[in-house]
């Protein structure tokens, strides 16, 4: 029987190919955008976008193209729900959210699948750079675009129902292989920072929800040493935009090194005050059986982000992950993704990080 399969294609080189070769494969392929704003104007066009009505065309002439039928869904109330309002949230909160990470969560591998599967489909075809056997996730053979880190967040049973025909496959092929197919988004450029903020102003959007809220900026001493409209602005490690009133003693510069909702404070302090040895995270999610114990894997804390060697352990927390070699910057609310070489063991979401440093808690 020939598996009935739902392509989301979001206007992108990306996932037209991806639609392309599950096509060819010999699956039944129907095509669908996601409509994710009730005011599309209000989201990102052109090279930044991903879910706008341009990008809504560019995904129905591919589909023409392909020769599928293609619809366009509405979930922008599920999209705002779960990605734009748990962003608000999770800034208001002192953490730092990765929102295309929610995304694939709570829409591409939650709210579309659960669709795609009541309405008879076998599976959601995606154009992520990403393989997946049907037991295991590994890393895209273009590791400069792998996106394993934004897929670990899924549980075996979303993936089992997942096709990502790009995997094996570097980007550069890709939009060659669109331009021999006669795709229009051959050189459409990739889509890249957060899509429903249109102006890239993260600071203006979350003041515009939050409200002004000032409060201090301090060092490690507790000498306030600045002042901010909103703790919710600013984010682990960050360096620019701090606006210090006073200078550091030794002249170099200062960096986000907590930020507590609770008093509305922002600590900064030098950089190597950033450094952290051990982590702890919540929600583990596990694509094999958990762990009975200790294991020696590798760590990536961001999304592109450098990988660590370490020792990741159950947990009363969840996980608790010591790493071989402290990492800078990392932020409550990001993912930890664990790996053993190229294959994804597992994901957790960080909770609390600490510093090597003393007395940078």
């Amino acid at each position: 029987m020939t598996l009935r399969v739902l392509a989301a294609m979001s206007g992108g080189v990306d996932s037209a190919v991806a639609a392309a070769r599950a096509a060819e494969m010999g699956y039944d392929v129907t095509g669908v955008h996601m409509a994710l704003s009730s005011n599309p104007q209000s989201y990102r066009t052109g090279a930044r976008g991903c879910c706008t009505l341009e990008d809504s065309r560019d995904a129905r002439r591919a589909a023409d193209v392909i020769g599928i039928p293609f619809y366009v869904w509405d979930l922008a109330e599920r999209f705002h729900q779960d990605v734009v309002e748990d962003f608000v949230s999770e800034y208001a909160a002192g953490r730092t959210p990765n929102p295309c990470l929610r995304c694939n969560e709570k829409i591409k591998f939650e709210a579309l699948l659960d669709r795609a599967r009541a309405l008879g489909f076998d599976a959601v075809c995606t154009g992520h750079y990403a393989r997946w056997d049907g037991a295991t996730l590994r890393r895209g053979v273009d590791h400069g675009k792998d996106q394993s880190y934004v897929l670990a967040v899924c549980t075996p049973e979303q993936l089992a129902h997942a096709i990502f025909p790009l995997g094996d496959t570097t980007k550069a092929d890709i939009r060659a292989e669109a331009e021999r197919r006669g795709i229009q988004v051959a050189a459409k450029p990739d889509s890249h920072d957060i899509c429903f903020i249109a102006d890239g102003d993260t600071q203006a959007f979350l003041a515009e929800r939050l409200g002004r809220a000032p409060g201090p900026i301090v060092d490690l001493d507790g000498n306030r040493v600045g002042e901010h409209e909103g703790a919710y602005g600013f984010t682990i490690g960050q360096r620019k935009g701090l606006r210090l009133g006073r200078p550091a003693p030794d002249g170099k510069p200062r960096y986000v090194l907590d930020i507590s909702p609770v008093d509305n404070t922002v600590t900064v302090g030098p950089r190597e005050a950033l450094d952290v040895d051990e982590i702890v995270a919540r929600r583990p999610v596990w694509l094999g059986e958990p762990p009975a114990g200790p294991i020696g894997c590798q760590v990536q804390l961001r999304a592109h982000g450098e990988v660590y060697d370490c020792v990741a352990e159950p947990a009363a927390a969840g996980l608790r992950i010591r790493l071989a070699s402290p990492a800078k910057g990392v932020a409550a609310g990001q993912a930890a993704v664990l790996y053993e070489g190229d294959r994804v063991l597992g994901s957790a979401t960080i909770s609390e990080a600490v510093r090597v440093t003393a007395g940078a808690e």
